[in-house]
């Protein structure tokens, strides 16, 4: 075979063919720019959303540390910040167990010593200043100053009241440096840096004693880095056991970790059941894009295929045909791709803030989108993929036909065998006829009806994660009523006993405000309670605490009474739960701690239903304490949750018991907090009050209600409406430009037949009717499609994703489709009468003329 030099000739014949498809060269550039668009707008909001996130999460989290050895003393440090995994270790320790100013009553503060590798992973950046040097300088966030009432200028005087190892000691310091108060902190806390100089000073004060009191002053948190953030999990525990440590809590040798959660790629690979959901979802996106784009391809080489086919007559070879449509496709790339990537960048970036600006942990965080070029490569690259890999089976198709084929070619006809014959008794009725006409070329049907379902797909998807966002599970994860009301130590995980009590005063308050409907006390008290020792399921596991016997050899059990309200919102989880048997005084409830999915941790529980337990504590009279013991036997089994708990103890177990019970095991009951409900009516009015009540009346006071809560899962539930209601308009107007689409190409490639059909006397309102029903059937094609594909993806995306967040339950439904159909049944009737109108400008006459 003789090789000629064609190429340009193939270049011009290409570019000549393009520039004579105009309507195709539209709607195909809108296609690839929506396919982009989509990628894109992904591509930005899954890399912005995760470094937003995990930045954010860093910080609530506390820093950019990947794992975090914790209670460690200058010794262990030692040992282990050489081991070779370690590329980066923080030397960070606790300077005082509390501070104590009256000014933190309601923000909790904390004194510390960070080296410099310490700051940088505690993302301490300062505003003004420098880092303390001398022994009496220090820098604090810009809220911490602001509460202390110190002015943001270097040297400023603040004082400081310190708790170290139980003694209260006052120092003066002065300010050489601050940084901006982060809000992006969950838990809104206070932080003041000292100098290795203090350290130094205060050697003998900074003694370690945590083994043997469970004090936190003296001990030293170490921040490690790692190479990278894959298998953080394992790399700690290497480290710590390499070192010669255990991960035993009951070895002697036990060194407590952890690992910084706000890493993603530790969350997905310690929960792979969470990849499938997401991946089938990005699976659906990227068979979105290609199902439009290989259906213009294919349109538009059927449209063509006679001008294929005419190219052979004379010559042309498959691999130059080929050749022509591919380079159409990258030249519609060239002109789609960046349009989509500028546009997608806009959208993502315009998401990101309503993605994270409605969750609690993220509600104040900054959100910064920096334009990376991997978004635009990511997206770029599965764009032009999706367009060649769409456009590849239909140049192969324009390619392989026969020049006599092709001349011959009409829309939808069988390619192989004879043509089947239909006898019909009805006529040629408008509904029969559509229906036939849409079974003439099944495929483009299908895709077709593919892509206008999966729009409607995802937008049911979004509506059933929405809707499966649990509001009652939310709220009693924390909330069994609609306030609680405290002293600020108990919402600050302080709460001891009578220096920091519920005042009555604050709870006749309350009780004398409208709305008000019920209420009840929680009594308890730090130390109170003691029992002795029995080893549960898992040995001498002490809910990872270190509980410190006393005297008798007992340990620590915090012990609650509950008034009827409280009382009455117990979970129960095995046993019974009979207020006549617990009113008796001859039956106890032991609490067992709840997951986040609201399982009970039955191995930590001591106590089995029906086994007796004695209490011990020590009653205040006149003269002596005296030492009483109390038996019961355990009635059931309840649920501790954070708002019927909260002692400042390491305990060993939990009771509960009715608050009348109580109160005749202690000389003084303490009320720890007060629950309560309000009528709808009344919750605004409420709320406020409590604010400006504990702002002015009794600012030891604090308050935590349930509809901040309720604000937060709502804001929630508009976040995925919004996000996934803007993919699915953008997925819905690529289903309406593939379905435009497919009617103007088969339209078009049928006009001859048409004026065929008007020539032997079918009137143009009758073919329009035709048209009308076949835009109909689509329509009802679409409605069970997308019913049936939806149900489906409920079933394996909404559904596994719901089971994988502990505040959603899953709910199947499909009333955003049934609402949607109206549009739809709207679309097919205009478009084709639309299409049709603009398309029929020429006479019968010169149609019929057209094939000549």
């Amino acid at each position: 075979m003789i090789k000629i030099k064609n190429s340009k000739a193939v270049r011009n014949l290409s570019d000549k063919s393009f520039k004579a498809n105009k309507i195709r060269n539209i709607i195909a550039i809108i296609a690839i720019s929506l396919t982009t668009l989509l990628f894109t707008s992904l591509f930005t909001m899954g890399l912005g959303t995760m470094d937003s996130f995990q930045q954010a999460t860093m910080r609530q989290a506390g820093g950019a540390g990947q794992g975090y050895l914790k209670y460690i003393n200058d010794e262990e440090f030692n040992h282990i910040k050489d081991h070779p995994l370690i590329k980066e270790i923080a030397y960070s320790r606790v300077l005082s167990e509390k501070v104590t100013n009256e000014q933190f009553l309601k923000r909790h503060a904390e004194f510390w010593y960070h080296d410099d590798v310490g700051l940088k992973l505690g993302l301490i950046e300062l505003e003004k200043g420098h880092k303390p040097v001398a022994e009496n300088e220090v820098i604090a966030d810009s809220k911490t100053l602001q509460l202390l009432g110190t002015p943001l200028k270097e040297g400023a005087p603040l004082s400081l009241k310190l708790e170290v190892h139980g003694k209260m000691v006052q120092r003066e310091f002065i300010l050489s440096g601050w940084w901006k108060s982060d809000p992006a902190a969950i838990i809104d806390r206070g932080q003041i840096y000292a100098s290795k100089a203090y350290v130094d000073a205060h050697a003998e004060e900074l003694r370690y004693t945590y083994k043997q009191d469970h004090d936190m002053t003296g001990t030293i948190n170490a921040t490690i880095m790692f190479d990278n953030s894959s298998n953080m999990r394992e790399n700690l525990s290497k480290v710590i056991t390499e070192s010669g440590y255990s991960l035993d809590k009951n070895a002697p040798n036990y060194i407590a970790s952890t690992v910084n959660w706000a890493y993603l790629s530790n969350t997905f690979s310690s929960n792979p059941e969470a990849v499938f959901p997401l991946a089938t979802g990005l699976l659906l996106i990227m068979i979105t894009g290609y199902l439009i784009i290989y259906n213009i391809f294919q349109i538009s080489v059927m449209r063509d295929i006679r001008f294929y086919g005419l190219l052979k007559t004379i010559g042309t070879t498959s691999r130059q045909i080929s050749r022509i449509i591919r380079r159409q496709a990258l030249f519609l790339s060239l002109i789609g791709v960046p349009i989509g990537l500028l546009a997608g960048f806009l959208v993502g970036r315009s998401l990101i803030p309503l993605l994270l600006m409605n969750t609690s942990m993220h509600a104040n965080a900054e959100v910064t989108i920096s334009p990376s070029p991997w978004i635009f490569i990511g997206s770029a690259l599965f764009a032009v993929m999706t367009v060649m890999i769409s456009a590849y089976k239909p140049s192969r198709i324009a390619a392989t036909v026969s020049p006599i084929e092709a001349v011959r070619y009409v829309d939808g006809a069988n390619k192989k065998g004879k043509k089947k014959l239909k006898k019909s008794t009805n006529g040629a009725k408008m509904p029969l006829m559509a229906r036939a006409n849409l079974g003439r070329n099944k495929k483009r049907t299908i895709l077709v009806l593919l892509s206008l379902s999966l729009g409607l797909v995802l937008l049911n998807t979004t509506f059933t994660l929405s809707q499966s966002l649990d509001m009652n599970k939310y709220v009693s994860k924390s909330h069994d009523t609609d306030f609680l009301i405290a002293h600020a130590d108990y919402f600050q995980e302080h709460f001891t006993g009578p220096d920091n009590a519920t005042t009555e005063s604050y709870i006749q308050a309350v009780q004398a405000q409208p709305g008000f409907e019920e209420g009840g006390r929680l009594y308890s008290g730090g130390n109170l309670f003691t029992v002795e020792y029995k080893e549960n399921k898992e040995g001498k596991k002490l809910y990872g605490e270190i509980v410190t016997p006393d005297a008798r050899g007992n340990l620590s059990a915090p012990v609650y009474g509950l008034e009827a309200l409280p009382l009455h919102r117990l979970q129960l989880i095995d046993g019974e739960l009979d207020y006549g048997k617990l009113a008796s005084g001859k039956y106890i409830l032991e609490g067992v701690r709840l997951d986040n999915y609201d399982n009970p941790e039955m191995e930590l529980s001591v106590y089995k239903v029906g086994e007796k337990v004695t209490l011990h504590n020590y009653m205040d009279t006149a003269n002596a304490q005296e030492y009483t013991s109390h038996e019961f036997t355990v009635l059931g089994h309840v649920g501790v949750k954070s708002s019927n708990s909260g002692v400042a103890v390491a305990s060993y177990t939990d009771f509960y018991l009715p608050a009348d019970i109580y109160k005749t095991l202690v000389k003084k009951p303490v009320v720890m907090s007060y629950a309560f409900n309000v009528s709808d009516s009344k919750e605004k009015t409420m709320e406020s009050f409590l604010k400006n009540y504990t702002e002015i009346k009794e600012p030891t006071m604090h308050y935590k209600s349930k509809f901040t809560s309720i604000a937060e899962l709502s804001g929630m539930q508009k976040t995925i409406l919004m996000i996934g209601g803007t993919l699915s308009i953008i997925i819905g107007v690529i289903g309406i430009v593939n379905f435009a689409n497919a009617l103007l190409t088969s339209i078009l490639t049928r006009h001859q037949e048409f004026a065929i059909l008007q020539s032997i006397g079918m009137t143009n309102k009758q073919l329009k009717t035709m048209l009308v029903y076949e835009g109909m059937y689509y329509v009802l094609s679409t409605s069970i499609c997308s019913i049936l594909l939806g149900s489906l993806f409920s079933v394996l995306i909404a559904r596994p994703l719901s089971t994988q967040i502990w505040f959603m339950s899953y709910r199947f439904i499909i009333w955003p489709l049934i609402l949607v159909l109206p549009v739809l049944l709207v679309l097919g009737i205009c478009l084709p009468l639309a299409i049709y109108s603009l398309s029929n400008k020429k006479t019968i006459v010169e149609r019929l003329r057209t094939a000549e």
